[in-house]
């Protein structure tokens, strides 16, 4: 008979499966490339395999290995209808990268670990086609880590954040002036000048942060572009070390970078990618959208806290505030959820509380204001 701690992990692992399951089904579903469906239809399979493994243990320990709708499957399923599989496929593959040892170390579970290694790697795949991946030989120039490809330009975490951003502050900023005892209409105007403010401040700092960051790789890129003008030996050597350090034999990876320094252009893009970091085709992206993009997402946070106030006045106004404010925590809380690898109940619970104790902190410094400065 296992444990309870056992069978706490056969459950767990249970819904992981048919978690995965549902999306990959989903995902083979929306697809319109034939390929692409067929490789979701395998990894759907496969998993619901997995989830046969833990459904029949436990079973035979007479527990029931039925479970509920996962909120969770519900929100990505519904991410993938609505914006397709490209959006949820970086949340996806981080996810898969994360688990892909759970199975490990185990000789009963040998076959399914090899499996999760496997997903893995399909789903980054998957999620960087279009990308050039590292082979032997001169292509391995535009090699890039897994994690570059996958975190980078994850919109669904980025949406997330930015919205968490905007509610926060705007729900702890009328909650301190609500605090000192102002009457609607200022608190109405606070609200609305905090949307406007916070949303420019948030906007101005992402331009500056893409900004600078364009400018500090392009000064980097000048600076290799010198070196490898003047000093090509010395940059042939660094590629050879470079590829050494990849996994190729010490004759590979001298023919490698002896072949690519004969194109000073195609040397200049290894040196960027392998030595530097960078992308040479992105670096760090478009200042223009990435600020437009982090103004309306902190708008569209920072309107919830501020709504009540539109209809309402006094208490009944502060209580509709405080009740769309949690709603609105719970659900960001429930979206970090995808990414963060924690229940739902638990990531909105959190949320909740972290953002009612802010704003309960910020009341009560309004209220010792209001009442020092009256």
């Amino acid at each position: 008979m296992a444990s309870k701690q056992e069978l706490k992990r056969y459950r767990a692992n249970l819904a992981d499966e048919l978690h995965s399951a549902a999306l990959y089904e989903t995902l083979s579903r929306v697809e319109a490339r034939a390929d692409r469906k067929r490789i979701f239809a395998e990894l759907a399979a496969s998993e619901k395999q997995h989830a046969q493994v833990w459904a029949d243990k436990l079973r035979a320990n007479h527990q029931n290995a039925r479970t509920g709708p996962a909120f969770k499957t519900a929100l990505m399923k519904g991410l993938v209808h609505v914006f397709g599989a490209r959006f949820v496929l970086p949340t996806l593959a981080a996810s898969e990268f994360a688990d892909r040892n759970k199975y490990a170390g185990n000789p009963d579970t040998a076959t399914m670990s090899a499996d999760e290694h496997r997903h893995a790697n399909v789903v980054q795949s998957l999620a960087n086609e279009g990308k050039k991946a590292a082979t032997k030989g001169a292509d391995i120039a535009d090699a890039e880590s897994w994690h570059r490809g996958v975190s980078s330009g994850n919109d669904l975490r980025a949406a997330v954040l930015g919205a968490n951003d905007g509610l926060v502050s705007n729900f702890c900023l009328i909650m301190g002036v609500a605090g000192a005892g102002t009457q609607n209409r200022a608190i109405l105007l606070t609200a609305l000048a905090g949307i406007i403010a916070g949303a420019c401040s948030m906007a101005l700092g992402e331009w500056l942060s893409v900004t600078n960051a364009r400018e500090l790789a392009r000064t980097q890129i000048q600076r290799e572009a010198d070196e490898l003008e003047h000093t090509p030996e010395a940059e042939e050597h660094e590629l050879r070390m470079i590829y050494r350090a990849k996994g190729l034999d010490g004759e590979e990876a001298s023919r490698v970078a002896s072949q690519i320094m004969r194109d000073k252009d195609k040397a200049l893009d290894a040196l960027t990618r392998e030595e530097l970091g960078i992308d040479p085709a992105e670096m760090g992206g478009n200042p223009w959208s990435a600020a437009a993009v982090s103004f309306v997402l902190f708008s569209a946070g920072a309107v919830f806290p501020a709504m009540p106030f539109l209809w309402s006045s006094g208490r009944p106004a502060i209580i509709q505030c405080i009740a769309l404010s949690i709603l609105a925590l719970a659900a960001i809380g429930m979206f970090t959820s995808l990414f963060n690898g924690r229940s739902t109940i638990f990531s909105a619970a959190r949320q909740i509380l972290i953002g009612l104790a802010a704003a309960a902190f910020t009341f009560g410094v309004g209220h010792l204001l209001g009442v020092s400065v009256s």
